[in-house]
């Protein structure tokens, strides 16, 4: 068992010094879509993960929009990244607040028209370590998917009409993978109607949430074959894949020049606050992936699942 850890830790850490080095090499001209007028939205960004996507994008030369559901937090890490030549602006949004959502999208309405790249990264997580209390589930989903799907719905008018698309990246995890070695998701019925994408659709996404849900006031949940460890969060994770699916089939219905692409990554388990400073990569490594899917010069990728730059199975 060491033995098989070892080398999967050697793999990761192999894969990440072939990330830092891509990392350093330019994007070409021809691979540039963007300019400084594209604009992108980071929730969540305030701190971690959320925080050094923010700061990738305004390096590669985008304006961003750092949003933060803590006003003086928000306005103080915008001020970092200002302060060191970033276009980076702030505007504070808590995606559980319709009234919130509605403020910011009429802020970027008048000052910017649109944008061109939403990234949800915002969320939560209660468990660290081996705790697995589900007490604070309904927070986990009304944030993890219901937050992020109310977002979404609210941006996505205001995503920019342009040949080379626009960009929705979700910030899931590998926990939330149907067949995934660790999340041990047992219950077959959930685990068949998520994998099946033809027939997937948001209501059926809605139910498996409400199911959950159901189970964990019920007492019950231990035994409906959900993941295993960080259970909320895993099945929150769950959900915003398999939403991640169902809306990039949706969007690509939209006629050419209003196309929007939307995809999910796994940042890994990063030393941030979320994991109790417990991962074992980067934010910078973390963050990685985000951006450079936000970025794919390809735009015709959509409705799937990365980590490591790489694409991974749900």
């Amino acid at each position: 068992m060491v033995g098989s850890k070892d080398k999967s830790k050697e793999k990761r850490d192999k894969r990440l010094q072939e990330i830092s080095l891509l990392r350093t090499i330019p994007y070409s001209d021809h691979q540039r879509w963007w300019t400084s007028e594209t604009v992108a939205v980071v929730t969540g960004a305030n701190r971690g993960i959320g925080f050094e996507m923010v700061r990738q994008l305004a390096g590669h030369g985008l304006t961003v929009i750092l949003t933060s559901r803590d006003e003086n937090v928000g306005v103080e890490a915008a001020k970092v990244l200002q302060e060191g030549g970033f276009n980076v602006d702030f505007h504070r949004l808590d995606i559980l607040d319709p009234s919130s959502i509605q403020d910011f999208c009429k802020w970027i309405k008048e000052k910017y028209g649109c944008i061109d790249v939403l990234i949800n990264n915002a969320g939560v997580n209660y468990n660290v370590g081996s705790d697995n209390s589900v007490e604070f589930s309904q927070m986990v989903i009304s944030t993890n998917y219901y937050g992020t799907k109310n977002i979404i719905r609210a941006m996505i008018p205001l995503m920019r009409h342009a040949c080379q698309g626009a960009r929705i990246v979700n910030v899931t995890s590998r926990l939330g993978r149907l067949k995934g070695r660790h999340s041990k998701l047992d219950n077959e019925a959930v685990r068949a109607k998520l994998m099946d994408v033809d027939s997937l659709t948001e209501e059926i996404v809605d139910k498996t949430v409400s199911e959950f849900l159901k189970q964990v006031e019920e007492g019950t949940w231990e035994s409906g074959g959900w993941p295993h460890s960080f259970t909320d969060y895993s099945v929150s994770k769950m959900a915003v894949n398999a939403y991640t699916r169902v809306l990039a089939k949706e969007l690509s219905e939209r006629p050419d020049g209003e196309k929007i692409y939307a995809n999910c990554f796994c940042p890994g388990w990063v030393k941030t606050a979320m994991t109790g400073y417990a991962g074992n990569i980067s934010a910078e490594d973390g963050a990685d992936t985000g951006v450079w899917l936000a970025l794919l010069p390809d735009q015709a990728i959509t409705g799937k699942f990365f980590a490591e730059r790489r694409e991974i199975n749900f």
